[in-house]
């Protein structure tokens, strides 16, 4: 390690008012990806700023047609959750195959989305579902959230707070997950809700997650597993590594987004 300054604010007033103060401040939230990252040297931030004390951050509740969930929320906590259990399954299940215990003890739903590693779950679960990231200064619709690998529409003084997932007509999520490192090789959360069916996809494409479209069409008309039976997602785009060709990715999609579909409750 190497000497930084570190803060512990309260608000997440005071929160901001640290982030603008350092021009190299980086914010802490469950510490998964960034003090890993400190310590091989990866990540070098002159002020570290710790949000576990803001109050507020934290928590799951309904609210109307909402499952709306705190930023500071951990992932057991949301997997944990009976209204998240009850209203949505699928992303109860999603949480439940993310990383391993330590992982689902400490990281938390806020700082997975303002990271967003391209193999992470939670983008997958946001983008499908249609949800709304809500910050100190706006709410950001799923679509203008993610902007590609690693990055995404917040500003530098910009804190989310919660996230609002609208509670689907049906949902699933599948992935084939890395057995060393248990990120998504490729996931599929699946969702129809009262605009339609959506599909997102994670772990497989070079700017991060992605909508398929042309299942999403055929979803509208026939929400089964039936009805994407055809469709190929093309290999370009699609990451290629020692884990496996842009190819078997492609084939990936199509095969966890039947069994996401024949599992969707």
């Amino acid at each position: 390690m190497y000497a930084f300054t570190y803060e512990r604010p309260k608000s997440v007033e005071e929160a901001v008012n640290l982030l603008k103060k350092s021009g190299e401040a980086k914010l802490l939230a469950g510490g998964q990806t960034l003090l890993p990252a400190m310590k091989l040297r990866l990540a070098s931030p002159g002020t570290i700023v710790d949000l576990s004390k803001v109050a507020g951050l934290s928590g799951v509740k309904r609210d109307g047609n909402d499952i709306v969930i705190g930023a500071m929320t951990k992932h057991v906590d949301v997997m944990n959750s009976a209204e998240v259990q009850k209203s949505i399954p699928a992303l109860a299940h999603l949480v439940s195959v993310l990383g391993d215990p330590a992982v689902r003890n400490r990281g938390t739903i806020g700082g997975s989305l303002a990271n967003n590693d391209p193999s992470a779950d939670y983008p997958a679960a946001v983008l499908a579902l249609n949800a709304t990231v809500q910050t100190n200064k706006r709410k950001i619709a799923a679509d203008d959230f993610f902007k590609g690998l690693f990055e995404t529409a917040l500003a530098g003084d910009e804190i989310i707070e919660a996230v609002r997932f609208p509670v689907p007509e049906k949902a699933g999520y599948e992935k084939f997950r890395n057995p060393a490192s248990r990120f998504a090789l490729v996931g599929v959360f699946v969702a129809k809700g009262k605009d339609g069916a959506r599909v997102a996809v994670t772990g497989a494409g070079e700017s991060g997650v992605f909508r398929v479209k042309e299942m999403e069409a055929a979803l509208g008309k026939d929400f089964s597993a039936k009805a994407i039976e055809g469709i190929k997602v093309p290999a370009k785009g699609m990451i290629a590594d020692l884990h496996g060709t842009a190819e078997y990715r492609a084939h990936l999609i199509g095969v966890l987004a039947r069994r996401a579909l024949a599992a969707a409750k």
